[in-house]
């Protein structure tokens, strides 16, 4: 049997010219049929000359340019144009005319340069073509030269309309590769400032607080120890998300859960930060992309706490509903303000978006007492 897919594959890898001979050929092998003789495009209705041996050359110089009407469609146009002007001239009226309506469009759609002057060049071309025909006898008067030239304006307008539709959707999916490409960096910028800032903070507060626990040896390694395991966990994330860049791997590169909220509270906690987590019901065992902003925002709201916060009471609440997900995360008043490096509010703002995506509702603001609130309502209907 044929494989119809791997003929279409090589049908497509043919060049141009030659993708578009067959139908020059067709048109050519129609004008030796007897039904098809003397009832081709024609202007002038002068009375139809025998089939004879000048109307072969003329019948292929009429066909067989539109081998290139996608290639060189200027070339095209004018030699078909030839080829029938001949054929009118001698009065053959070849099937091999109706070419010049399939060169008019292929022109207007294929023609990127000097469209207006082709245009203009025909158009001229066309006059000296009629009255040459108005004087060896053709009965067709004004209004037929006029009606066939306007035909052909008509035919050339199809092409030049194909051309700006096809210009259209380019434009279209241009934008549309474009948009995908910038939310696709976004995302990876969000992901790669979830996973850097939170570690890196947890590093920074556990290297700081080793500072002071010189005379502690016992406590000063197991501060050491939090440091390394932080920096391990870092870097398996890291790599995690770089298995998204890559091309060969594949769709399923692991994002975090809400399963794995426990290990990130206790790793919170072991960078010095006293936090109190519960969870209430069920994860949903379709919950998607919830997952994953639930517990993007208990993280980045866990690294503002220790970056600003350093110290103080967290707490970290998580409910788990039929369709949602809610999460709040809030921190008491913080004692003695730290000096961690500077934060650029892009975080919070991410989150936002994130939760906004899914149709959910997002807040952080201060609270009365002083301390700070991160809650979040998150839709878990619809899986990733």
């Amino acid at each position: 049997m044929i494989d119809i897919r791997r003929g279409r594959d090589l049908w497509r890898r043919l060049d141009v010219t030659a993708r578009d001979l067959p139908f020059p050929l067709l048109l050519a092998a129609g004008s030796f049929v007897p039904a098809l003789q003397a009832h081709g495009t024609q202007v002038g209705d002068l009375p139809a000359r025998p089939f004879d041996a000048l109307a072969v050359p003329v019948m292929l110089l009429t066909c067989l340019p539109l081998a290139v009407r996608r290639r060189w469609p200027a070339v095209s146009v004018v030699l078909v144009s030839l080829g029938f002007a001949a054929d009118q001239l001698r009065a053959y009226h070849l099937f091999a005319g109706s070419a010049l309506a399939f060169a008019l469009v292929s022109a207007g759609a294929h023609l990127e340069r000097r469209r207006y002057a082709v245009a203009a060049g025909l158009s001229a071309a066309y006059v000296p073509l009629a009255v040459a025909l108005d004087r060896i006898g053709s009965p067709e008067g004004l209004d037929g030269f006029v009606t066939f030239y306007l035909g052909a304006v008509f035919a050339w307008g199809v092409g030049a309309w194909l051309r700006s539709t096809r210009a259209v959707e380019s434009e279209r999916r241009r934008r549309v590769a474009e948009a995908t490409r910038a939310a696709e960096r976004t995302r990876i910028a969000r992901e790669l400032h979830d996973v850097v800032t939170h570690h890196v903070t947890a590093m920074v507060v556990q290297v700081e607080a080793a500072k002071y626990l010189t005379a502690a040896p016992d406590r000063l390694d197991e501060t050491l120890s939090a440091v390394s395991d932080t920096g391990r966990r870092a870097i398996a994330d890291l790599r995690h998300l770089l298995d998204l860049l890559n091309p060969d791997h594949g769709t399923d590169a692991r994002m975090p859960s809400v399963g794995e909220l426990p290990a990130l509270v206790e790793q919170t906690r072991r960078a010095g930060q006293p936090i109190e987590f519960t969870a209430a019901g069920e994860p949903a065992e379709t919950s998607g992309s919830a997952e994953v902003v639930a517990y993007r925002v208990v993280q980045e709201s866990l690294t503002n706490a220790l970056k600003y916060a350093r110290g103080s009471r967290t707490v970290v609440r998580v409910h788990y509903r039929d369709k949602e997900i809610s999460v709040e995360v809030g921190t008491d008043p913080s004692g003695a303000p730290a000096a961690p490096p500077g934060g650029s509010g892009r975080g919070l703002a991410g989150l936002r978006d994130r939760v906004g995506a899914l149709g959910g509702d997002f807040t952080a603001d201060p609270r009365p007492d002083g301390g700070f609130v991160v809650r979040a309502r998150i839709p878990s209907g619809s899986p990733s």
